[in-house]
């Protein structure tokens, strides 16, 4: 829908969305910095901390490593291998036991074949597929659908690529649950291990509960960009 050339829907839709990412980024952020300068009492590092969540969940065979960067710590399955980023992997500080959990979190999901994370993995190659299809194929399909000779046959390419842009959607949608559940493991662990005081896993959980909002976010932005599609292609298809 434009109105003087401006794209009412992507105001209306993506923007908030946009907006809701940018202050869950802040606040990811935040929370690290705040709870990165209060030590835990246990002293461990957020390297020992994954060690004991892996150790605690039977999980054998998983390397944890420093790796580069700030926030960029990750599990791939792969490999086997947990890389926590440098104020993670030496700190002893409640939000790199929070973090470094979590990723050990993952580790346990792909030894438990958690179904959310299964199914993921099982879409990954096709989401892969569609994300590069989607524009271009909507795109033909509103080219298309404006040539005479095409009629009405045109628009299906740009279904079609709705359709291939859905399954990042829904990418999004399995990644929620995933990440959720991984928070959930991190956080029994360090209760059950007492990594942290009672007192101090309250940081490690806001801190893992900002960390999820970007996947809210993310999945906010993904079925708004989706609901937009469809109200472009319908629109086009009744014209």
């Amino acid at each position: 829908m434009l109105f003087w050339g401006i794209d009412i829907w992507y105001i209306i839709l993506i923007v908030p969305c946009i907006i809701l990412s940018l202050i869950a980024s802040a606040s990811v952020k935040s929370r690290f910095n705040k709870y990165s300068r209060i030590l835990s009492s246990s002293g461990l590092t957020g390297a020992e901390a994954a060690k004991r969540v892996l150790q605690a969940n039977g999980v054998n065979g998983v390397a944890i490593v420093p790796c580069q960067g700030n926030l960029t710590d990750n599990f791939n399955p792969k490999t086997g291998t947990i890389s926590l980023s440098q104020p993670v992997y030496n700190s002893t500080s409640v939000a790199a036991i929070g973090v470094a959990c979590h990723e050990a979190g993952h580790a346990c999901q792909y030894a438990a074949n958690y179904a959310p994370l299964t199914l993921r993995n099982m879409i990954i190659p096709i989401t892969n597929i569609g994300a590069k299809l989607s524009w271009p194929l909507i795109i033909l399909g509103l080219i298309l659908s404006s040539v005479s000779q095409f009629g009405d046959k045109g628009i299906y390419f740009a279904y079609a690529g709705v359709l291939c842009f859905a399954f990042s959607t829904l990418f999004q949608l399995l990644t929620l649950p995933t990440e959720l559940n991984a928070s959930r493991r991190a956080l029994k662990a360090i209760k059950e291990t007492g990594m942290l005081a009672e007192n101090e896993i309250g940081g490690a959980r806001k801190v893992l509960t900002a960390a999820a909002m970007t996947y809210f976010a993310a999945l906010a932005t993904s079925l708004a960009q989706l609901l937009r599609l469809i109200l472009l292609v319908n629109r086009r298809s009744r014209e």
